[in-house]
Formats: C-alpha cells, sequence, structure tokens
C-alpha cells in the first residue's frame, strides 16, 4: 500500500518538477556508488578544455551527500518546483523550461567568473524567489519560530544558511537571478514603454506545450462527427446484403 501511494503521488506530480528532482536523487544515489563529485562539479577549463560538457548540467543536480542539507533542499526544491509548475505556469510548460534554461544560463556566466562548483542550491532559491514574489500575500512560518509574508522566504533561507555557517554567495545568486528574471517577466512588461523581453522560443513550445485548437478552423462536411454515422447508413441502404 505504502509503494502504491508512493508510485501514485510521483506519477502525479507534474512533468518539470518529476523529472528534476529524479534526476538530482539519482545524481546522489550514483555519487554513494559509482562516481565522486570530483567528475560533476562546475569546472571552466574542464567544460571548455577537455569537452567535458556533462557539467554545465550536473552541477545543478548534486546537493552534497545524503544528510539534513541534502533532505531540505530536496524539501524546498520539490515544494517550489511544483507549486510554481502547478500555479502560475500552468499550461505554460514550455515558459517554465525556458525559465530553467535562462536561469541556469546566468548562473553559469555567473561561475564562469566565480569558484563555485555546485549551483543547484542557487537554482532552488531562484525558485523560491520567483515564487515568493508571485503569491506576495501568502503567510509563511519557518519551524514554528517566524512568522512573515512569502517574499522575505528568500532571505529567511539565507540568514538560516549564515547561521549553519554556509556561505551566502550561492544564497545572493539565487535571489539576483530570480529577481531578474522576475523584473523582466513580470514588471518591466506593465511599466510604461515596457515590453516582453523574454520570449519563449517556438520550438520549445512546440516539444512541451500541447497545440490549441484553432476556433476558425472548420473542417470539411465529411470529416464532421455528426455526418459520419449518417453516411454509414446511406451506404448500407445503397449497399443492402
Amino acid at each position: 500500500m505504502a509503494y502504491q501511494g508512493f508510485a501514485q503521488e510521483y506519477l502525479g506530480m507534474p512533468a518539470v518538477t518529476r523529472a528534476y528532482t529524479t534526476a538530482c536523487v539519482l545524481t546522489t544515489a550514483a555519487v554513494l556508488e559509482f562516481i565522486t563529485p570530483f567528475q560533476l562539479y562546475f569546472n571552466p577549463d574542464l567544460i571548455f578544455r577537455k569537452f567535458q560538457i556533462w557539467r554545465l548540467i550536473t552541477n545543478f543536480l548534486f546537493f552534497g551527500p545524503l544528510g539534513f542539507s541534502f533532505f531540505f533542499n530536496m524539501i524546498f526544491l520539490y515544494r517550489y518546483c511544483r507549486m510554481l509548475e502547478e500555479g502560475s505556469f500552468r499550461g505554460r510548460t514550455a515558459d517554465f523550461v525556458f525559465m530553467f534554461l535562462f536561469g541556469g544560463f546566468l548562473m553559469t556566466l555567473f561561475g564562469l567568473f566565480a569558484s563555485l562548483f555546485f549551483l543547484g542550491q542557487a537554482f532552488t532559491i531562484m525558485l523560491v524567489y520567483v515564487w515568493s514574489r508571485r503569491n506576495p500575500y501568502i503567510r509563511m512560518n519557518f519551524f514554528g519560530l517566524l512568522n512573515f509574508q512569502a517574499p522575505f522566504l528568500p532571505w529567511v533561507l539565507m540568514g538560516f544558511s549564515l547561521l549553519l555557517g554556509n556561505s551566502i554567495i550561492i544564497d545572493l545568486l539565487g535571489i539576483a537571478v530570480g529577481h531578474i528574471y522576475y523584473f523582466l517577466e513580470d514588471v518591466f512588461p506593465n511599466q510604461p514603454g515596457g515590453k516582453k523581453l523574454l520570449l519563449t522560443p517556438s520550438f520549445l513550445k512546440m516539444v512541451f506545450d500541447t497545440p490549441e485548437e484553432d476556433p476558425n478552423y472548420n473542417p470539411l462536411p465529411e470529416d464532421r462527427p455528426e455526418h459520419q454515422p449518417r453516411d454509414q447508413d446511406q451506404n448500407q441502404q445503397q449497399h443492402p446484403q
């Protein structure tokens, strides 16, 4: 029963959330058994000189060994990725994928000039930031200690990282990239003289979005379902057995 419940919950996850969280869990499992983090971390020299292109992706998938930090990040990744995909990105899978690509691209550019090895936590903070800005009136509770409005959540998480003795550069990067996306997507187009700058490529829409039916499409009479039974009856009358 527990397995069936888990399988049902897993299959009920939206596609992008399921794919990303699964990739993160499988990457961590692979590190435990087959590979080491040294084969996954972001290293521009190995990427561009040794053509280890996979590092552009794997550095977003590894959240450290099994432990509190890993499960904490997985919970936040799953929760806010799913809420975004089922909320403001419902029916817009291509736009959601494009946000992934845009955020990953900016973080990778920053990683070229900073000594950052894994960017998965920054990516999670970006998702949290975009969700929090799009849900500004939701009240949050952090471990039963703090009550605050949703837009403060990324900053609370950054403070929590600081208390744990972690560097906050990763958190600040996620907040910065999240704010850039939010400003270009939600703020600037609504300003006087503003326009939408982040346009999802058409090939992503072809791959991820179900094409909408044209309301002006008028099928031929023989293609209309209501005429098919009538045509079949006429054929039977013309060709009795």
